[in-house]
Parts: structure tokens; C-alpha cells; sequence
């Protein structure tokens, strides 16, 4: 293996039966053969990102007590107590190599609003600046119940949102499994590795059934993860970690695992935000015209295309639009409340100021404020 690297800013997300190697705790010996390689990389060059699950499993391992559920309340105790000994984990780990590591947690709501998003975009920007190898996880210990909103729902959806933050050119999913097989390869013998996924459908999500025992996200969390940051340009690849050198082989471009290669060219930063999809309040349903116009032309969304108007939003909120199926098409900032859409669905522009008496503008969604998904 040759020290050249294909990508120069990667993330990778360590899920927690990696981590754990499928026990109770964690798996120092794994952790640090996985940092061995984000320092090697770190020290060629690239800059790393790592999202780390395990911090639950961390702390249900410190405080000695079964994996038996005890609600969300308790599931905070473990992962507070656990983000310690992981970052403990990580940070002494690269410390050995001079390498300094910072911890971002992250809610949905930090990055639901535009500011905060760009601020945690321009926090993790000038860390990578400065060198530092940023440790990324959500904040489990103030996403209570009550504020279920607030979640982002776990970490696959947190890499990729990552991936989105900071232009990533590879997002790495590890795990224990080698890559996305066409069937679950603990239960069916004739289950074989998918190297390659050039587009996302119906066939592919169907191969996502099954997932990992310890962790909250499954196969069917890492496609969504894998539709949303190549949508955005950036690779991505599902790989397994117990894989000699994987990091390394994966940034050299060597075809290990299952390769997601970016769909879309990379786009601006109000775009990344709105196609993140945490701020959406609502959703246009649209006819088979419109959503040929937006697949294939790349247009505005007219109010003359737009059938159903779900959910509550106002002038300049995030919507996402659906075609007839109910299949997500595309994400954008509307130009008129939920309220005003009610009344100007399937209205001509020219007419929308005889309808409203009043209006922003010919279009629904402009396409300046609209991204495909």
C-alpha cells in the first residue's frame, strides 16, 4: 500500500459494534488500531473527521449494569458518562502522536437553525485549520423526551450531516459488516457484497433489510446516509472496520467494501442546509408535470403544480416536495405560507395576486432555493 491519498478531507463514523466488537464495552485494542490510522492519515496530509457512536454502551459498561432497557432519562446517564471515556479514549490515543482532538456534540436543532448550522460548520472549518482532529457525536445528554424533536436520531444521519457541514470528499460508514449485501449475510448463505451503488432505488433499499444488534442505526439508516451526502458531492463508502488498514486503503481509493459514489456536484452552503432537511416544516405534493419539470429541467416549483399542502409553515420556512407517490424529490424555501398555498394550489401565477391580493413572486419554490434530493 503506497502512502498517496486520493481524499483529503474524510469523516468517518465508528459505529458501536465496531467499537464494542460486538460486547459490553469497549474495545480499547480496536479503538486504538482505528486512531492509528487517523493519525497516519492526519500525519499525511488529510484532514479527518471521526463520528464516534458507543458512548451508551461506554457507560453502561462503566457503571456496570444490563443492556436491558430503562427509558430515554437513564439512556442519558449512560451516554454522559460514557462521552467521557470515549473522548478520554480518542484523546489520549492521538495525544501519543501530537495530535491534539476536540469534541463537537451536536443536536438537530444547532443545525436546524441556519446560524447555528453555520456556526457549527465554522467551528468544525477552524479546527481542521488548526490541525485538530474533531470528535463528533450528538448531544444525547440534553436530547430528553420531551424535546424528541431536538434529536437528530443517530449517528449514520450525523455523519452525513457532517459530511454536508465541512465539503467532506469521502464519508466512511464503518461497521462490523463488510458493506451492503443484497440480503442479511447472517441469515442468507447466498447473500453477496454489492461493491458499487451508482443510484439509490427501490432494489437497493430492498437489500438494506437487518442490522447491528448494539447500535441504533441499521442498513436502512446508512442508505439515508448515503443518499443525502452524495447528493451533496461526496463520496461514500460502507465499509467494515475490522478490515487491516481500511482508513488508509479507503483514502488511497482502493475499492474496499461498498462504494456510493457522489450524484451531485458540490453545492453552496444555503443548499447543503436546505437539502440537510432538519429545518423542513412541511410538504408540497405535486403533479406527475411538475416533478418531470423539476427532475429533468431543473425548474421552478409554480403554485399550478402543487396538489396538497401538508403541515404548517410560514413564508421562507423549508418544505420538502413530493411527487405523486409521496417519494421525496427535492427540498426548498417556499414563498408563501402554508395558509397562502392552501388557497393558490394549482393557480396560474399570473393569477396569485387576483387570488391572495397580494404576492411574492410567480413561483412556489424558486429554483434558486430549491435542491433535488
Amino acid at each position: 500500500m503506497t502512502g498517496k491519498t486520493r481524499y483529503r478531507r474524510i469523516v468517518a463514523k465508528l459505529g458501536t459494534n465496531l467499537l464494542t466488537s460486538g460486547g459490553e464495552q469497549l474495545d480499547l485494542a480496536r479503538i486504538r488500531s482505528l486512531i492509528d490510522q487517523v493519525a497516519r492519515l492526519h500525519e499525511r496530509g488529510s484532514e479527518v473527521i471521526v463520528v464516534t457512536s458507543g458512548a451508551v454502551a461506554a457507560g453502561r459498561a462503566r457503571l456496570g449494569v444490563a443492556r436491558a432497557g430503562r427509558g430515554i432519562p437513564f439512556r442519558q446517564v449512560l451516554a454522559s458518562i460514557g462521552q467521557s471515556q470515549l473522548m478520554q479514549a480518542y484523546d489520549s490515543l492521538l495525544a501519543e502522536r501530537g495530535i491534539v482532538t476536540a469534541q463537537a456534540l451536536l443536536t438537530r436543532r444547532d443545525l436546524a437553525d441556519r446560524l447555528g448550522y453555520l456556526n457549527a460548520r465554522n467551528t468544525l472549518l477552524a479546527l481542521l485549520h488548526y490541525k485538530v482532529v474533531p470528535v463528533v457525536n450528538e448531544n444525547d445528554a440534553v436530547a430528553v423526551e420531551e424535546l424528541a424533536e431536538s434529536r437528530i436520531g443517530e449517528n449514520d444521519t450525523l455523519a452525513a450531516l457532517t459530511a454536508n457541514l465541512v465539503d467532506a470528499d469521502l464519508l466512511v460508514l464503518l461497521m462490523t459488516r463488510e458493506g451492503l449485501f443484497t440480503a442479511d449475510p447472517q441469515r442468507d448463505p447466498a447473500a453477496v457484497l454489492v461493491p458499487r451503488v451508482d443510484k439509490i432505488d427501490a432494489r437497493i433499499e430492498a437489500f438494506a433489510a437487518g442490522g447491528e444488534d448494539q447500535g441504533t442505526g441499521g442498513m436502512v439508516t446508512k442508505l439515508a446516509a448515503a443518499r443525502l451526502a452524495t447528493a451533496a458531492g461526496t463520496d461514500v463508502v460502507m465499509a467494515s472496520g475490522l478490515e487491516p488498514d481500511v482508513l488508509l486503503r479507503l483514502a488511497a481509493g482502493e475499492p474496499v467494501g461498498s462504494l456510493f459514489p457522489a450524484v451531485g456536484d458540490r453545492i453552496e452552503s444555503r443548499k447543503r442546509w436546505i437539502l440537510s432537511g432538519l429545518s423542513i416544516r412541511g410538504s408540497l405534493v405535486v403533479d406527475e408535470g411538475a416533478a418531470r419539470a423539476l427532475r429533468e429541467r431543473n425548474t421552478s416549483l409554480l403554485p399550478a403544480g402543487v396538489c396538497e399542502v401538508c403541515g404548517s409553515f410560514g413564508r421562507g420556512e423549508a418544505v420538502q416536495i413530493l411527487a405523486p407517490d409521496e417519494q421525496r424529490i427535492a427540498c426548498g424555501i417556499t414563498n408563501y405560507a402554508s395558509d397562502e398555498m392552501l388557497v393558490i394550489r394549482g393557480t396560474k401565477s399570473a393569477q396569485i395576486a387576483a387570488v391572495l391580493g397580494h404576492d411574492y413572486g410567480a413561483e412556489a419554490v424558486h429554483r434558486d432555493n430549491l435542491v433535488l434530493v
